[in-house]
């Protein structure tokens, strides 16, 4: 019977399976950061049990890190504890953490593949919902709570009940100024930020196939956000040169064994899944989100859709159905966090910004995903870029995704940004968030208004 990719790495991992109940499912590496790391260890302690295998584990610090003056004290008292929290639990459980001011800090996210701790073919954990970003080397990787934090740092397992599969198709080639974050904002605006409820998506066809791996990280990064499970791409040889060489990838003759296990890794020709779209690349412009939730979204030069069950969304944006976005002023840029924080984008967003200037209007957060991505960024001159147009090219750290470090944007103020969720005080308290690609986001930061990108490349 023929198998998907999903199936392929699913059955490998199942230690036992529990008659009429969840698969015991093996995990190959589970990443922990500040957040939701500290009550697992707590239990733990509590129960007097150890880490299993803590060698599998890898820490970073990046929700509550500020972006600016890192060798200096946190000022936010909950920030600093957290973050002290994390060290004590690694130091005294034997676990490698990547801590700030360190050459291989970062989101953990972005770290993982960057250091080669992310392969083909392996299951992976973290108690953050965008562990999904993984799934483009070919890997089931998957957001967990803080309980099962715990179980898989005592055991190495999880108690998993297979999810139904989907496979999106996307053909053809993206158009040029339109990217990876444009595409799944338009796959997510077209299913619906529901559409992948209970289950695993495998993305396929020409447009993904050409992506680079950073591209579909933002891709896999974003699954999550149309309900799903998590999402992957079969690997290829984009795969393997991307994880080749890296500090924890494997070496010689090690690395030509698991090379030959990878290229065994893609779904069988004749091989069902439960759901099914395809979609056409040329479809696609830049997309921008207008609501509440990342489903909302249309293509830049469109109108809002009538909708009723948007009022209260709209209500909240400030927005009327039948308006369009272009123009409508930003007083707030962010690029970064672990969908667009990588060096690829950092270089789309100099292609608009080289030559110009900040709008006098626009506070930006330009943050680097990791320590290697700040460096590489100042060695190829993209930060004097940005420093030389007026922004402040910051430290690494999740900044303003999420409002849990200093990176706030104020109530009432719109934001472009270049991250995963525009909920309702997702950035700061009544904050606005508009999802849009390092290309947008960076037409914006330089106009002060919503522009279409493509008019300034």
């Amino acid at each position: 019977m023929d198998k998907t990719l999903f199936d392929k790495i699913w059955e490998r991992h199942v230690v036992e399976s529990i008659a009429g109940g969840p698969d015991v499912l093996y995990i190959n590496r589970q990443l922990i950061h500040e957040v939701t790391s500290p009550q697992a260890f707590d239990s733990l302690r509590r129960r007097g049990v150890e880490v299993f295998r803590p060698q599998q584990v890898t820490a970073t610090p990046d929700h509550n890190t500020p972006t600016l003056n890192q060798r200096l004290p946190v000022k936010e008292e909950a920030s600093r504890k957290a973050l002290e929290a994390l060290r004590k639990n690694c130091r005294d459980n034997g676990i490698t953490i990547f801590d700030l001011n360190t050459e291989y800090n970062g989101i953990v996210h972005i770290v993982g593949p960057e250091l080669g701790f992310t392969r083909p073919g392996m299951t992976i954990v973290c108690g953050d919902s965008h562990t999904a970003t993984h799934g483009a080397f070919g890997c089931i990787a998957f957001g967990i709570g803080t309980s099962e934090v715990e179980m898989a740092l005592a055991t190495q397992c999880l108690l998993q009940s297979k999810p139904k599969q989907m496979r999106i198709t996307l053909n053809g080639k993206l158009q040029r100024g339109v990217g990876a974050k444009d595409a799944i904002l338009y796959i997510i605006a077209q299913l619906g930020a529901s559409g992948g409820v209970g289950c695993f998506v495998e993305y396929a066809g020409e447009a993904f196939c050409s992506m680079s791996m950073e591209e579909r990280m933002t891709v896999c990064n974003m699954s999550i956000e149309m309900g799903a499970r998590g999402g992957l791409i079969a690997p290829d040889e984009t795969t393997f040169r991307y994880v080749k060489g890296r500090k924890f990838a494997p070496q010689g003759a090690e690395w030509d064994k698991k090379l030959s296990e990878w290229r065994q890794l893609f779904t069988d020709s004749n091989a069902l899944f439960d759901k099914e779209y395809s979609f056409e690349a040329n479809d696609i412009k830049p997309y921008i989100t207008y609501g509440t939730n990342p489903g909302m979204g249309i293509g830049i030069d469109e109108a809002i859709p009538p909708d009723e069950a948007n009022s209260k969304a709209l209500e909240y944006m400030g927005f009327k159905a039948g308006e369009k976005l272009l123009g409508k002023p930003v007083s707030y840029v962010f690029i970064g966090s672990c969908t667009n924080g990588r060096i690829e984008d950092f270089r789309a967003a100099a292609q608009i910004i080289k030559g110009r200037k900040k709008a006098d209007n626009v506070f930006a957060y330009l943050v680097p995903g990791s320590k290697s991505v700040e460096r590489q960024a100042r060695e190829e001159g993209l930060a004097a870029i940005f420093e030389e147009a007026g922004f402040t090219f910051r430290q690494p750290g999740c900044s303003a995704c999420l409002a849990m470090n200093e990176d706030k944007v104020p109530a009432g103020e719109y934001c472009a940004s270049t991250s995963n969720r525009n909920f309702e005080g997702r950035q700061g308290a009544g904050a606005r968030t508009l999802l849009v690609s390092p290309l947008t986001a960076a037409a914006a930061a330089v106009t002060g208004k919503i522009t279409d990108p493509r008019e300034l490349m």
